[in-house]
């Protein structure tokens, strides 16, 4: 038997790049001071070409068959939608999300309940003990019936485990503490986060056992270690909330086997996660109908159309130069959106401070915000109320004119559902009735014209007394 050598390498952290020697910043990711000294173990390997059998033989894609149901359903309506229907059998999903935003809760949730169904599952703890699982379990409600737990870090044995009790659903919480012996870098390193997803993904084939794993997050917000662990998994979801809300946002940014624009909407409690099934009437809940610088707008999450709050207000800048700012939409289009209004419309905020902000920590990141934008901002500006039960849908182009969004039924639906009455909309937008479902559809064709339409006018006769 050959001897393993040893060698010294530097390997970046980022991108996985070897190099002999160190250097300042990684040739391949352009990333500073991210190689580090790594001992790599080299064993000489046979030829193992007369391994080949007929489990391994390449085979006519028309002529597999699928003997089981190709997707592992969970009891949380949530979790489906996010993954696509279920969790595909033999499939690799990566969770990340903040310290403390409830990765590990949600899923020992999502454990219970699968094993609450009747099927098996192991929960591997690298970060917990079994008694603090069983703490926070009993702070969960959770009886843990069918749900096993592994205090382990060690892959070989987890592996070894895995195969002796045939389980229907694994979790590992987290990667960054699983470690393969035979490696001399530490755990979290990327040899050894990479090999360990390597050999569960291996084993998450072979088996065709869906398997979730949780992942650290940098200052930056993205998973920590290697990119390539994103690309070797199949579904990479992130949690998300912010620190002052109760809400998280579950939403994949990598499916192979469904959408990445789904999202799962949940409430965090005492009992830990709960499903929001109509996250429309959370983000409304404390909506006063015909504020002064709040409208209404209609955006889509994957096929979820939600209805959310949008704020804005204007001020006279004393000191500097005005500014902009947007929490929950995109500072691009806040930009766009000002400058069309002083431009095309006669509302001119060169020295207006422009602040923006959606209701309930929710990010709004696509055009059809661009009309409630700018129906909120001249609210705000003019002192003038939107109209009561008003709901604003619409893309706003350059030279003022607004452009028609997808799914614009389904928007308009979704608006009806919650007791909306008037929604505004394009004039380029498809023929539709002039009530659906029991709501209004005005049409405009410019920002000049949207104005005039969504904001309440004072009568005359107010003017006069005034």
């Amino acid at each position: 038997m050959t001897k393993p050598k040893t060698k010294s390498a530097f390997i970046c952290q980022q991108c996985g790049k070897e190099s002999p020697k160190w250097l300042g910043r990684c040739p391949a990711c352009q990333e500073w001071n991210s190689l580090v000294e790594t001992v790599v173990t080299v064993t000489a390997r046979e030829s193992t070409a007369w391994l080949s059998t007929e489990d391994n033989a390449p085979k006519e894609l028309s002529g597999l068959k699928v003997e089981r149901s190709p997707r592992l359903v969970f009891p949380m309506s949530e979790i489906n939608r996010v993954l696509g229907g279920g969790s595909v059998l033999g499939s690799v999903a990566l969770i990340g999300g903040d310290p403390g935003i409830g990765k590990s809760t949600l899923l020992l949730q999502v454990s219970a309940a699968v094993a609450d169904s009747g099927d098996k599952v192991v929960y591997i703890s690298g970060e917990e003990s079994s008694q603090q699982l069983k703490l926070r379990s009993e702070r969960l409600s959770i009886l843990g019936q069918r749900l096993y737990v592994l205090p382990e870090t060690d892959i070989d044995i987890i592996l070894g485990r895995l195969g002796e009790m045939a389980p229907d659903l694994v979790v590992v919480d987290s990667i960054q503490t699983v470690h393969l012996e035979e490696l001399s870098s530490a755990p979290g390193s990327i040899g050894q986060v990479r090999e360990c997803t390597l050999r569960l993904m291996r084993w998450a084939k072979q088996s065709s056992v869906p398997v979730f794993i949780t992942g650290h997050v940098t200052k930056e917000g993205a998973i920590a270690g290697p990119k390539v662990l994103e690309h070797i998994v199949d579904v990479v979801l992130y949690l998300e909330g912010e620190a002052f809300s109760n809400y998280r946002i579950l939403r994949s940014v990598k499916n192979r086997f469904g959408s990445t624009n789904e999202v799962g909407v949940f409430e965090m409690g005492g009992k830990g996660l709960a499903e929001v099934p109509n996250p429309s009437e959370v983000f409304l809940a404390s909506h006063a109908n015909g504020a002064i610088g709040s409208v209404v707008v209609s955006t889509l999450e994957g096929s979820r159309p939600l209805l959310v709050e949008l704020q804005a207000l204007t001020s006279l800048a004393t000191f500097g130069p005005p500014r902009r700012i947007a929490t929950g939409v995109d500072f691009s289009r806040l930009l766009l959106v000002a400058a069309v209004l002083t431009r095309r419309a006669g509302v001119n905020l060169s020295n207006q401070d422009i602040i923006t902000n959606v209701v309930g920590g929710l990010k709004v990141n696509e055009p059809a915000a661009d009309l409630g934008i700018a129906l909120a901002i001249a609210s705000s500006f003019k002192d003038l109320q939107v109209l009561p039960g008003l709901v604003a849908i619409g893309e706003i182009g350059l030279s003022g004119e607004l452009r028609n969004v997808p799914n614009l039924e389904r928007r308009i639906a979704e608006a009806a559902r919650l007791g909306f009455k008037l929604c505004l909309v394009p004039k380029t937008s498809p023929k539709l009735l002039a009530v659906t479902n029991g709501v209004e559809v005005i049409k405009a064709g410019t920002v000049a014209e949207a104005l005039h339409f969504g904001l309440v006018r004072p009568s005359r006769k107010a003017d006069a007394v005034a």
